[in-house]
């Protein structure tokens, strides 16, 4: 970069490079663009529904009422023996707590109001919370099956939309490569999904799930769960 002084070298002259007319419509273009895809992409990568042929399901304890209502509508055509709900200590416990207060018994007794009989309820508690709450109500279920000798090889978790593609990646790197993990997501019905940047509850959710994503698939690597 040239330079020249003037005034006894107390000003001077550089040259810069700098955008051009072209450059910053092409700029614009490009984050115009990027925006339209993201905003049309984003959610339904968010939101994964891939179920796979299991007898054994699943259900994240801190889903709201109308998430519980179709988990149990899901869990009476299934044909599975038991729904399994996971949760950790609810919101405002902090470290260990007992089973009670995990939204596993929240998710529980949600689910015997919607009118899934207790016989077929099964609550498996995170009592700590770990360095991700989901991971942990993986970790918490991937030991109960092992405490009880029961082998899985597959199932599915239901959980809700954006929600969706963080909690069956959390899940699989809780159970490893030989356990296959089906995700069934119920749409959220607080907000268009088809434009959800329109609502306040759409960008919340969708952002913050974004982020959360990326830190679970980028930057999380926990240590092996214990056998």
């Amino acid at each position: 970069m040239s330079k020249k002084t003037y005034l006894w070298g107390l000003v001077d002259r550089r040259e810069r490079i700098g955008l051009s007319l072209r450059g910053w419509v092409l700029l614009l273009v490009l984050g115009v663009g990027g925006g339209w895809l993201f905003a049309h992409t984003i959610r339904p990568f968010l939101a994964k529904n891939q179920r796979v042929p299991s007898d054994i399901l699943v259900m994240e304890g801190w889903i709201h009422p109308y998430a519980v209502n179709l988990s149990a509508a899901e869990f009476k055509q299934s044909g599975c023996p038991k729904i399994y709900v996971t949760g950790g200590p609810a919101t405002g416990m902090e470290g260990e707590t007992n089973d009670w207060n995990t939204y596993a018994n929240i998710g529980a007794q949600a689910l015997a109001k919607a009118g899934v009989a207790w016989a077929n309820i099964q609550k498996v508690p995170a009592n700590e919370t770990m360095r991700d709450r989901t991971y942990s109500s993986a970790v918490a279920l991937r030991q109960w099956f092992l405490s009880r000798g029961m082998t899985v090889t597959n199932f599915n978790i239901i959980t809700e939309d954006a929600h969706a593609r963080r909690t069956c990646l959390l899940f699989q790197k809780a159970f490893g490569p030989a356990v296959t993990v089906g995700v069934i997501t119920i749409p959220d019905p607080d907000y268009d999904p088809a434009h959800w940047w329109r609502y306040s509850e759409g960008v919340r959710v969708i952002l913050g799930e974004t982020i959360a994503y990326l830190y679970a698939q980028l930057l999380f690597h926990p240590d092996s769960p214990p056998l």
